[in-house]
């Protein structure tokens, strides 16, 4: 067994490739009226609005992490660049009793996830794949990268963050996928979720 294959989650293969899966049209970049917003349950309560320049102005990591999607294909050792979930935290702290976020993108698709999850240091909201900044179908400008989960969790054409005290399903949670999405645990489809894994 290879190296990377020993970091394969089960039900999974290499891809020979670099495939794009998306729903739906790719939207349009207009940097002039770009914005992303922090809001919901904020530690000050109110609404927190980045300019693309502004955005474009916050802390950057470097994060080396495989992919893993639902449909069963992995890509290996993805170079992503971007702002760490972590400078966002910082920036508009969630309020007290905050335990899960929404990530919201173009069009209303959403996803969401535990706070413990969103917080983990590999959390990323990617700009760049491989030192090159993102194509449109790669969710350029910005996408979430969540690597340690199922990749419909890795929002693309990202445009703000809901801190939430209780959790709500994402678009394809609502529609038969499961609310965690961890790959080593196959939780792939909603029918497979155990008490607590998810809101009624």
């Amino acid at each position: 067994m290879s190296e990377e294959e020993s970091r394969l989650p089960p039900g999974q293969h290499i891809s020979r490739g670099r495939p794009v899966i998306h729903y739906g049209r790719v939207p349009s970049f207009r940097p002039q009226t770009w914005r992303f917003q922090v809001f919901g349950a904020t530690a000050s309560g109110q609404v927190h609005e980045f300019a693309w320049e502004q955005f474009s102005g916050l802390p950057t990591t470097t994060l080396i992490a495989d992919f893993h999607c639902v449909t069963k294909f992995s890509i290996m050792g993805n170079e992503w660049a971007g702002v760490p979930a972590s400078a966002l935290l910082e920036q508009v702290p969630p309020a007290p009793g905050v335990r899960h976020v929404m990530i919201w993108a173009e069009y209303g698709f959403s996803a969401n996830l535990r706070m413990s999850d969103f917080a983990r240091e590999t959390t990323l909201f990617a700009t760049e794949l491989d030192e090159k900044p993102l194509s449109p179908e790669r969710g350029y400008p910005v996408r979430i990268v969540v690597p340690h989960l199922y990749a419909w969790k890795s929002v693309k054409w990202v445009r703000g963050i809901e801190y939430m005290t209780e959790d709500r399903r994402g678009f394809w949670e609502e529609r038969g996928y499961h609310n965690i999405a961890d790959p080593w645990e196959e939780q792939r489809y909603s029918y497979q979720e155990e008490p607590g894994d998810g809101p009624p």
